[in-house]
Formats: structure tokens, C-alpha cells, sequence
């Protein structure tokens, strides 16, 4: 089935981005790859994908991907059967070892010093360039029929969770709020009339406890004027003023009265108005997480403006406003940022893009949903289902033909068992594992990865995955393509070592010399050395190919 000679010439392993043309391949009519091949693809009725972090050879009880100079890392490993040998429990998951004959070493998306979205890579496919022409005669046409209308540029759900703002509970659970957290009040009045947009901006000081909000300035779309700008008084004692960036000074917040309690809640004010009021800034998670607001209807000039070397890099606002609107802010040096300036520059580029359409600033690379190139299938629509952890309608499941969200492991089984009989292609994935071995944060609410389980609960976990997979498979009907994959490795020593280069770059950002600095915080070309190297290594992964007979 593997395609070996390929495999060899490329420079990278089998990628993430290679397990979704497969997949096309198998459940639509996409090319077929050139690293593994398929005789009579057509024939195969369903394609099932798993995505299960944490299956590494440790936890699978299989011998380690070759590390010497001679051997290629890339190539798949045969995988040894010999339940019959073991004495005792039988360890990690027999049930990979009893259905798959080989393992094939996988690549994750990232630069030399980050891993990319797994998720994202593999539900984003690029656009084909019939279809790209298709689109762009349709985005003339809907130019010239539509109104020129802000609200065209509201962020979907599916934008706002991607980048991490805090949603409201009745909109998407994937945000847990903290203690002090407030949200929007879900409007029940239906308005004629268009809701108010206002142009937000917040400046922050540094506390005893971290980073804390001193100034909220915001301003009516349509009008301009400013409707609300406070001074807020920090609760704890300042440790920086953090002048350069934010503009903030001892002598500015020493008169300042307002708490920050006050403050938000006249922003909530604000915002629970009927309809609900649009808010408009830049990367404005930032903002509405120093507010410590939900709120469901967002514009971001970071995500409808484009970084000129695309995603996932967003463009600053200073080089947005020269760029696009031919004006410089942000240059008063060391007198930092105005709140005020920096929310009349999101007005201009708001309405700029307004005026000139959707295209306007942006420097475009097309990529679609795995379920749109689906629905275009020259077959007919393939009936698609995804089963997660979460509310996956609202992210990467929103153009699949069924979403299902679920709490456990278990739920998603139970899903799984449900749809796939309905449906030709079906996406799960089982995240008890990466739990149980401590690689999952709650990205929310910025709490560390948990300890990991102790060697008897994590035998506990991979016996049940593996029943999991053994019910599962038994359901399948045959000629059922199952496709397994891990994703990437354990990404712990990496995010630790991006966290401490990240405050020591953000320390010298705020005027800090290493003088300054405990020693055992600096960021030296070894620590820079040794984050590419724990990057490449979280970044493997494994592959499991079957076609239940």
C-alpha cells in the first residue's frame, strides 16, 4: 500500500496536509497521493478518520522509529504481532497492532520554532484553480450587488473561536470564564433598526499579579465621537507603567478613581443594548480579555485585513493604517500608544475596506473547508459527519452535513456509532490519552498542562481506547477505509520553552536590560537550539492505513 520509493525522495515525512488529499482521494475524487496507493478506490464504500493524540510508539508498546544515520525516519514501520508471547495485561493497544501491519511516521505543520494547528491543516484544503476563477466572478457579482454594509465584516463563530476569543456561553462553550468574567446578555428582541458599532481600544499596566487594564477608550462608528474614556485604577500595586506601548504615566493614573469593577460594567452597559452593538478593534480578544467581557458580535482589522505573508501571522495596526490608509500613528517613541488613535485607525480601515470591498487589503492564499470540496464531489455530495469534544459545528465541523459535540471519550464513541452508517466520510477524535499523559491546557484560562496519570490509570485509559477501537472497527461495514492518526508527539518541552522565550523578548520589549533579568531567565542561542530541536520532535506523529475486508 505505501509507496516506499516515494516516501524516500521526500525530504519531510508524511505530512498532515497528505492524510487530508487521501482522504479527499477515497471519499471524493481529489488525484490520489503519490506516497501510499489505493487499488480500486472506488470501491471503497466509507472513509472513517480518527485523530487520537497521544499514540506514540512508547504508549503503543512498539520498537522506537529508527534514529541512526543510515535509516530513513520516514519510511512506515512494520508493526510486530505477537500478542501470543505476552504474559500478563496486555499493554498500550492491541488492537493497533492486531489491524494495522505498518505504522507510518507523520510531520505536523509549523516554522522552526512553533507547531501549527493540526486541526487546521487537516479540515483547510486549498482551492483549486477552477474553483478560485469560480469565486472570484462570484465575489465581482456580489460586490455589485450588495450593499456596502460594516456588518458584512462580523467575525462568523467559527473565526472567534479559531482566534481564542472569549464567546459567550449561549454561542459556544469553548470559553470557561474565571472569577470577575461578565457576558453580553443574549438579545430576545428582534430590531429593524441596525445595531451601533464601536470602535474599542485598551491600554494595560503591569501589577504585582500581571497585567492589568489602565485606560478604555471607545468611539461611535458613524458619528465618531468619543462615548466613553477612562483612567482605571489598577486593584493591585503597578510595577511597570508599561509607558512605551501603552502611554500610560504615574502622573495620568495618579488622579484615576474609576475601579476596574465600574468600568466594566459600564462597558457591559453599553453593549447590552438592543440589537446588540458590533465592537470593532484590533486582535480585540485582547481587549474584551482585559475587559474581562463575552460578546458575540466582534470586527477584527487584524483578521479582515491580511498579513502580506498570510496566515496564521496578522498585521500590525501601525503598518495597516500606512499601508492602507496612508497615515502614520504609533510614532510618539517613548510616549507609547493613544487608545483614542489607535480606535479611530480601525474606524478609517473599516471603512475603507467598506468602500472597496472584501478584497480590498488583502494579500490572499484560498483555502476551503475539506466538507466544502466535498459537497462538489463530480459523484454528488458526500454526506459528511464530525464527532468531537466541544461544539464542532461552530469550528471546523460548521459545513459538515452532521456535527456532533460531546464531553467524553466515550460520548464520541457512542456518536460515532450513530452516524456512520448515515454517511461516507466521518471525522472523530478520542482525547482521554493526551489527557491522561498531561499534554492538554486549558487554553482559556492560561492553566498549565495537568500532572500526567500514573502508569496503572494510564494502562486503565489505553485498555478502554482500545476497546473503543475494537467496537468501533466491529461496526464497520466492509469496505470501510479507517484512517488513524496521532498528529504530533508530546508538545510539553516545547510550549515551555516558547513561554520562557516569549517573557524574556517581551522583558526587552519594555526596556529591560539583562541587568535586569535573573540570569536563569535569559534566552541564549543554545535555549534557541534546543526549542528547534524539542519543535521537530513534537511535531512526529504516526499513521495507521486499513480497509476493513
Amino acid at each position: 500500500m505505501y509507496a516506499r520509493g516515494e516516501i524516500a525522495k521526500r525530504r519531510d515525512a508524511v505530512g498532515i496536509e497528505d492524510i487530508r488529499d487521501l482522504v479527499l482521494h477515497l471519499a471524493a475524487d481529489a488525484p490520489p497521493p503519490s506516497w501510499v496507493r489505493v487499488e480500486n478506490p472506488r470501491s471503497i464504500q466509507k472513509v472513517v478518520t480518527l485523530l487520537i493524540p497521544g499514540l506514540t510508539a512508547e504508549t503503543l508498546s512498539l520498537p522506537p522509529l529508527p534514529t541512526s544515520a543510515t535509516s530513513n525516519p520516514n519510511l512506515p514501520l512494520q508493526i510486530p504481532f505477537s500478542p501470543d508471547k505476552q504474559e500478563g495485561p496486555s499493554k498500550g493497544i492491541p488492537f493497533i497492532a492486531s489491524t494495522f501491519s505498518h505504522a507510518c511516521p507523520t510531520f505536523a505543520p509549523g516554522d522552526q520554532t512553533r507547531m501549527h494547528s493540526v486541526l487546521s491543516a487537516f479540515f483547510q484544503t486549498p482551492v483549486s484553480g477552477e474553483e478560485k476563477k469560480r469565486r472570484i466572478l462570484e465575489r465581482v457579482a456580489s460586490d455589485r450587488a450588495k450593499e456596502k454594509s460594516p456588518l458584512r465584516y462580523v467575525l462568523s463563530t467559527e473565526q472567534m473561536i479559531e482566534n481564542e476569543y472569549p464567546l459567550p456561553s449561549y454561542i459556544s462553550e469553548t470559553f470557561e470564564k474565571g472569577p470577575g468574567w461578565v457576558e453580553t446578555p443574549q438579545s430576545s428582541e428582534e430590531s429593524s433598526s441596525p445595531p451601533r458599532i464601536y470602535a474599542i481600544d485598551c491600554e494595560m499596566c503591569q501589577t504585582e499579579e500581571g497585567k492589568e487594564l489602565a485606560r478604555v477608550c471607545i468611539i461611535d462608528y458613524e458619528s465618531g465621537i468619543v462615548v466613553y474614556d477612562k483612567l482605571v485604577k489598577p486593584g493591585r500595586p503597578i510595577t511597570d507603567y508599561l509607558t512605551r506601548w501603552s502611554g500610560i504615566t504615574a502622573e495620568s493614573l495618579a488622579t484615576a478613581t474609576t475601579t476596574f469593577e465600574q468600568v466594566q460594567s459600564h462597558v457591559l452597559s453599553i453593549l447590552s443594548a438592543t440589537p446588540t452593538p458590533v465592537l470593532l478593534g484590533h486582535s480585540l480578544e485582547s481587549d474584551l480579555r482585559a475587559l474581562k467581557i463575552c460578546h458575540p458580535r466582534c470586527i477584527d482589522t487584524a483578521i479582515i485585513y491580511h498579513h502580506p505573508r498570510g496566515r496564521p501571522l496578522k498585521p500590525g495596526l501601525a503598518w495597516l493604517t500606512k499601508k492602507w490608509c496612508g497615515r502614520e500613528i504609533q510614532n510618539r517613541g517613548e510616549g507609547g500608544h493613544d487608545p483614542e488613535e489607535d480606535a479611530r485607525a480601525c474606524i478609517d480601515l473599516l471603512k475603507k475596506k467598506v468602500d472597496n470591498g472584501p478584497g480590498y487589503g488583502e494579500f490572499k492564499v484560498d483555502f476551503e473547508s475539506i466538507f466544502e470540496r466535498m459537497s462538489r464531489a463530480r459523484g454528488g455530495t458526500v454526506l459528511s459527519a464530525i464527532v468531537d469534544r466541544g461544539n464542532p459545528s461552530t469550528w471546523h465541523g460548521g459545513k459538515a452535513t452532521t456535527a456532533i459535540g460531546c464531553k467524553t471519550d466515550e460520548e464520541v464513541l457512542n456518536g460515532l456509532l450513530e452516524v456512520i452508517p448515515r454517511h461516507t466520510f466521518t471525522f472523530g477524535r478520542f482525547t482521554s490519552l493526551a489527557d491522561a499523559l498531561g499534554w492538554i491546557a486549558n487554553r482559556s484560562s492560561g492553566d498549565a498542562p495537568p500532572e500526567p496519570s500514573t502508569e496503572e490509570e494510564l494502562q486503565a485509559v489505553l485498555s478502554t481506547l482500545d476497546k473503543y477501537l475494537r467496537q468501533l472497527y466491529e461496526s464497520l461495514p466492509p469496505r470501510t477505509a479507517l484512517v488513524i492518526f496521532s498528529g504530533h508527539s508530546d508538545p510539553r518541552r516545547m510550549a515551555e520553552l516558547n513561554a520562557r522565550k516569549s517573557a524574556f523578548e517581551s522583558a526587552l520589549r519594555m526596556g529591560k536590560t539583562l541587568e535586569d533579568l535573573p540570569k536563569e531567565s535569559w534566552w541564549s542561542n543554545a535555549d534557541g537550539r534546543a526549542l528547534e530541536e524539542e519543535v521537530v520532535k513534537a511535531k512526529r506523529g504516526l499513521l495507521f492505513l486499513g480497509i476493513k475486508s
